[in-house]
C-alpha cells in the first residue's frame, strides 16, 4: 500500500460560521475548506453542523444471573424509518456542562431504570454520526443486580415514560441478530459484553 500525504489536523480554515437554529438542540452551517490528501487546501464547502450535548450510554449487567438491563421507549427519529418506533435500548443521557461522564451514567440508571450501579467499565467513545452531528458518546458497562428490576420508569417532567425489562444476555445478543435491537450505542455494547463475558463474569460474578 502506497503511503499518501496526510492533513493536518487543524489545517481547516473557517471563513464563515452561520447560526441556523437554537433551540433544545442547535444548527450551524459552516463555510469551510480544509487540506486534502494532495496536500493542497480544497474548495470551500457549506457543511450544517446538528450542535448537541454529549452522551453518556449505559449497559446494565448481572453478571451472577448473566443478564442484562434495557429500557423500552418512544422515539420520533424511528417514527417513519421502523416497524415500531419504541427501540429496546441502553440506559443514556446527555451531559450537562458541570458533569462527568461517570455520574451521568450512575443518575440516569437510576431515573430511568430504578437502578443502582455498583462499578462502571469504560467500553469506549465513539461519533455516532460525525458526518452532520458533533455528538460524542461515552459507552459504559454497569454493574447491577437485577434481582426485582422492572416495571414503568422515568421523569414524569420530562415526559419520560420508559419501560425496564431484565433480558437474558443470549436473549439480547440474539435481538441483535434478529434486528429487533437496531440502535448503534445498544449493538455496540452487547456485541462488547459477547466478546468480553469470561473476563467481566470472571471480575463481577
Amino acid at each position: 500500500m502506497t503511503e499518501t500525504f496526510k492533513p493536518s489536523p487543524d489545517a481547516v480554515e473557517i471563513i464563515e460560521r452561520e447560526e441556523c437554529f437554537r433551540g433544545f438542540y442547535r444548527l450551524d452551517r459552516f463555510h469551510l475548506r480544509h487540506q486534502q490528501f494532495s496536500g493542497e487546501m480544497g474548495p470551500v464547502l457549506s457543511r450544517e453542523l446538528f450542535i448537541r450535548h454529549d452522551a453518556v450510554c449505559v449497559l446494565p449487567y448481572d453478571a451472577v444471573t448473566d443478564s442484562v438491563v434495557l429500557i423500552e421507549q418512544f422515539r420520533v427519529g424511528a417514527m417513519h424509518k421502523a416497524a415500531n418506533p419504541w427501540l429496546v435500548e441502553l440506559v443514556a443521557g446527555l451531559i450537562d456542562k458541570n458533569e462527568e461522564p461517570d455520574e451521568v451514567a450512575l443518575r440516569e440508571a437510576e431515573e430511568e431504570a430504578g437502578l443502582t450501579l455498583t462499578s462502571l467499565w469504560p467500553i469506549t467513545r465513539y461519533f455516532p454520526s460525525p458526518g452532520g452531528s458533533d455528538e460524542f458518546v461515552h459507552l459504559f458497562l454497569g454493574r447491577c443486580d437485577s434481582a426485582g428490576v422492572g416495571g414503568i420508569h422515568g421523569l414524569e417532567e420530562e415526559g419520560e415514560d420508559i419501560r425496564v425489562q431484565v433480558w437474558p444476555l443470549e436473549d439480547a445478543l440474539q435481538a441483535v441478530k434478529d434486528g429487533k435491537i437496531n440502535n448503534a450505542a445498544s449493538i455496540i455494547a452487547l456485541q462488547w459484553l459477547a466478546l468480553n463475558r469470561a473476563e467481566v463474569r470472571g471480575l463481577w460474578g
